[in-house]
């Protein structure tokens, strides 16, 4: 209750006033995302709410276009309770009215990946049915080639039936009278980079997302910041959650269509950005491309995949401690944070559990293991839709836990293999390799093996221009790695693959590929 009370008074909620616009809102709009939008527009009123590169609007006429598209999306083309929306989009205000105004409905809403290819998306569509799909102009090929025939919208268009003319429309044309509605689910899609995908549903509510909230609020002090620059994508996880919980502040919220270094690097310096979020490639890129037009963050949140060493390092050196690692998963959300001071002193943790999560560490007979023994990572929390008060959910991804409470990321559990008995984990060879003065990149997989059963294969991407053979490397490994993480086969490549998400590809494993010196 102290948390609740605590978190009303940061979203000025508290005072007679407050109270007022919170009731408003949900009787107006019932138990949705629309009801956020309007308590943000009636507390920030003209405050920029959402900038990109078409627009800055602020946060009454986020509402009040979200309002008219969701008139338009009930009358135009039927959303209601039980039916379905696929939003395949990059980060602009279209996404962001599209989100708000679709829970507005009632319907659920499937967050697409921009980057999928035809086959994927035709099985989403085949399986899902969607009543309706908003999409990019530059997606229209990949649809119009797909199976998908039913009710189709353009984020941004000439025409008038596209998100950015209904949204803008004169409010003479929203006829129909007001629903109230309770939010649909917001149905993610996991990157299926070890396995096949899965589509993972959340039901927005501000009680169940009370301690991620918090611990964002407290240990990124969100509630100081100004402007957060949203560069991971919004159809993941990571993105849609930091957009909830900015609108909630009341942040400037910058977004920009796709990801580009110098195009990100450029956004932040010229707009003065004090947060940004990131995966660890992302950050990679822009430090690399120019540092200096980074001077204004004083927060980048990293997630989504694991943040080297190296690249904390050298955040640090040129940036100060500014840097915050975050763990989560698709299903159960926020799980640890890692703080800027933490890194500087253990910059391979993945930090403590948030508060409300039960975070175990369990052998494959679901037995708690001990402190510094890798095991399975499983949760408990009150705010995943497949939560059990009597089962653990597990997260695909092992770890272990230090005396103080510091979790750390061990890989994922489909990426371990046995070798000649022993439990090896591909990850700790990559992190080998990363210290290695002349490597700028490198993936670990498992492989078959006649006398051991399986053994470890590197791919090795060298810094631009260097020269390393096989031989000098594996003799510098000799003296750093034990006998059973030293690699059967090691490839020399052009480029480490990665997902759209930031994560190495174990799938396609390179891009380039060429044989080994």
């Amino acid at each position: 209750m102290l948390n609740l009370i605590r978190v009303m008074y940061q979203l000025h909620m508290l005072s007679p006033r407050g109270v007022l616009r919170l009731a408003a809102a949900v009787w107006k709009y019932g138990v949705n995302l629309m009801a956020l939008v309007c308590l943000a527009a009636r507390t920030y009123g003209d405050r920029i709410a959402i900038s990109d590169e078409r627009e800055a609007i602020s946060y009454r006429q986020l509402w009040r276009q979200s309002e008219r598209l969701a008139m338009q999306f009930r009358q135009q083309y039927g959303l209601a309770r039980g039916k379905k929306i696929g939003v395949m989009c990059n980060n602009h205000a279209s996404l962001v009215k599209t989100v708000f105004a679709a829970s507005n409905t009632g319907a659920d809403i499937y967050l697409l990946n921009t980057g999928m290819g035809l086959e994927r998306f035709n099985q989403l569509a085949e399986r899902h049915g969607f009543d309706l799909l908003v999409h990019d102009a530059e997606l229209t090929p990949l649809v119009a080639q797909s199976a998908y025939v039913r009710a189709r919208l353009l984020s941004y268009g000439d025409d008038q039936h596209s998100v950015n003319r209904f949204a803008q429309a004169s409010d003479r044309m929203t006829t129909i009278r007001r629903k109230r509605a309770s939010a649909g689910r917001i149905m993610l899609l996991t990157g299926g980079t070890t396995g096949r995908a899965k589509e993972v549903p959340h039901r927005p509510s501000l009680f169940y997302y009370l301690p991620p909230f918090i611990t964002l609020l407290s240990r990124l002090k969100l509630k100081e910041r100004h402007s957060i620059y949203i560069a991971t994508p919004i159809y993941h996880g990571y993105g849609i959650a930091f957009l909830l919980l900015c609108t909630a502040l009341g942040k400037k919220i910058m977004l920009t269509a796709g990801f580009d270094a110098a195009k990100s690097c450029a956004w932040i310096a010229g707009h003065k950005a004090d947060v940004v979020t990131v995966v660890p490639l992302m950050l990679l890129k822009m430090i690399r491309h120019d540092s200096d037009q980074l001077k204004s963050l004083v927060c980048i949140a990293s997630g989504g995949a694991e943040l080297a060493p190296g690249l904390i390092e050298e955040v640090h050196n040129r940036l100060g401690h500014v840097l915050y690692n975050l763990y989560g998963t698709s299903e159960a959300g926020l799980c640890t944070v890692a703080t800027s001071q933490d890194l500087r002193e253990l910059p391979l943790t993945i930090g403590k559990a948030i508060d409300g999560l039960k975070l175990h560490l369990l052998d494959d007979r679901m037995k708690p293991v001990g402190i510094g023994t890798v095991g399975r990572l499983c949760l408990k929390n009150k705010w995943s839709l497949s939560r059990s008060s009597h089962s653990w959910l597990e997260t695909g991804d092992m770890g272990c836990r230090d005396g103080a409470g510091y979790y750390y990321w061990c890989g994922r559990a489909d990426d371990m293999i046995v070798s000649g008995g022993e439990n090896v984990y591909p990850i700790e060879l990559e992190r080998l390799l990363h210290t290695h003065p002349l490597i700028e990149d490198a993936a670990v997989i498992g492989i078959p093996d006649e006398w051991f059963g399986q053994r470890l294969k590197a791919m090795v991407q060298l810094i631009p221009n260097a020269v390393l053979t096989e031989e000098e490397l594996l003799t510098w490994l000799r003296s750093k790695a034990a006998r059973y993480q030293m690699p059967k086969v090691t490839v020399f490549v052009d480029e480490i693959a990665y997902t759209s998400l930031g994560k190495r590809d174990k799938k396609r494993a390179v891009i380039g590929q060429t044989p080994s010196s």
